[in-house]
């Protein structure tokens, strides 16, 4: 209306940010006795654990009650980037990769969407699996950029120990690759008569036949088809297959 800008809006895009409550679920107030201080919180916590809490506790638009408790589930998220330093390889992990790569999708296009609390949930998915296979160097500066916006702090500390000069806030954001989305081998269930008897780890494109070929030399599942008759023998691709077995 006062001619500062030359579109009829003064903002492209506009999201509505949702209410945090006190632990009692109503508006936080002094009249109550209610409110969280966030210098308290920093002080007992760190600010990054604060700063993740608020994009983890739900979504940005929603209105949610402040959980004291569950802020301590994410101290203990940043304690444990901490220490994944202690599992670096020089090599990269091959077994990673796929998931690395379905994180910086996930991670970019959740923060372009405001959907900041499944992007740190999927973050925390990631760490779960560096902590059981380890993570190579280059792998582990991808990681921390994609948790810079979210933890700046013990980013910008552990990305000066690898000893870069400039600061994490000022380098590139990844980019996936998506030849590694998928996975070249899957899971693969194996059930005799409708119960689980083994876990087999298959190529993606594996056809049936072939698929029922591995299955059927597998040691558990040779156990409980030498119980019977194979009558059936069904592969859903990727996720399982069942044989049915007339017990004689």
């Amino acid at each position: 209306d006062i001619g500062v800008v030359s579109t009829i809006e003064p903002f492209a895009r506009l999201e509505f940010l949702g209410f945090i409550l006190a632990e009692d679920g109503r508006k936080m107030s002094k009249r109550y006795g209610n409110i969280i201080n966030p210098d308290d919180v920093v002080a007992t916590y760190g600010a990054d654990a604060f700063r993740t809490y608020e994009m983890f506790m739900g979504p940005f638009e929603n209105t949610v009650a402040w959980s004291t408790a569950s802020i301590a589930g994410t101290t203990r998220f940043i304690e444990r980037v901490w220490r994944v330093q202690d599992k670096l390889t020089a090599e990269n992990i091959s077994t990673l990769d796929t998931l690395l790569h379905q994180t910086i999708k996930k991670v970019g296009s959740d923060i372009e969407a405001f959907k900041f609390n499944t992007a740190v949930s999927q973050l925390m998915t990631l760490l779960n699996e560096i902590e059981k296979v380890g993570i190579g160097k280059e792998q582990w500066e991808l990681f921390l950029k994609l948790l810079a916006p979210f933890a700046p702090h013990i980013t910008e500390e552990l990305w000066e120990q690898l000893d870069h000069a400039d600061s994490i806030h000022l380098s590139s954001w990844p980019q996936y690759d998506a030849t590694k989305l998928t996975s070249a081998t899957v899971p693969v269930a194996v059930q005799v008569n409708g119960k689980l008897r083994a876990t087999l780890e298959l190529p993606a494109d594996m056809g049936e036949g072939e698929a029922l070929a591995v299955a059927r030399t597998n040691q558990n599942t040779q156990k409980w088809l030498a119980l019977g008759k194979e009558v059936k023998a069904v592969y859903v691709p990727g996720k399982v297959i069942n044989f049915v077995v007339e017990q004689s």
